[in-house]
């Protein structure tokens, strides 16, 4: 009976432990939604079909999932120049980049309120490995408002890339969009 007792208190002392966070336990479920609003005229500057749609609702998510040597991800386009998709300068420096610089936005959970601003991530898609640095939050936490460009949020297992990373995997030009990824901390 003692050993059930240890047993039972050491399965709850790791599950609520302070220590204990839901990557580690490769556990990322949704924080919330948001409800999507009508933009404005001279908001949404990308292509209206990506745009929040009034009235539905979006996941929103807090984490992403576990990092490790090879971790999975969905490597999306994005402009980090002003006046492209770089509505706002990145989070990380507060400056615009040039897309043909190897630079990426992370999700939320991947971000991780800045730790990994202005370092080094390697990308492997295609048979081809990519360093790239980390300039921005794609944020899956908020989304659908004026702040984020009636954009919804990034799922929570997104790499957002300039165009300088699709080049160096060696991916068409006709295939930009979004592949399965893997990547690490460099």
């Amino acid at each position: 009976m003692r050993n059930l007792s240890l047993g039972a208190f050491l399965l709850v002392f790791l599950l609520f432990s302070p220590n204990s966070s839901e990557a580690r336990h490769h556990v990322c479920k949704p924080s919330g939604k948001v409800k999507g609003k009508k933009p404005s005229p001279d908001h949404c500057n990308e292509d209206d079909s990506i745009c929040c749609i009034k009235g539905r609702y979006y996941t929103t998510y807090k984490c992403s999932p576990p990092v490790s040597g090879s971790t999975k991800a969905i490597l999306n386009l994005n402009g980090f120049e002003k006046g492209g998709d770089g509505y706002k300068p990145s989070k990380c420096d507060n400056k615009y980049h040039s897309d043909d610089t190897p630079v990426v936005a992370l999700s939320t959970g991947w971000y991780n309120g800045g730790w990994r601003c202005l370092n080094n991530i390697t990308i492997s898609a295609n048979g081809r490995n990519v360093e790239a640095m980390v300039v921005d939050e794609c944020d899956s936490s908020m989304g659908c408002d004026a702040d984020h460009d009636y954009l919804p949020p990034c799922d929570n297992n997104i790499v957002s890339a300039s165009k300088a990373v699709w080049k160096a995997l060696g991916v068409p030009l006709e295939d930009w969009g979004e592949l399965d990824i893997t990547w690490s901390d460099a």
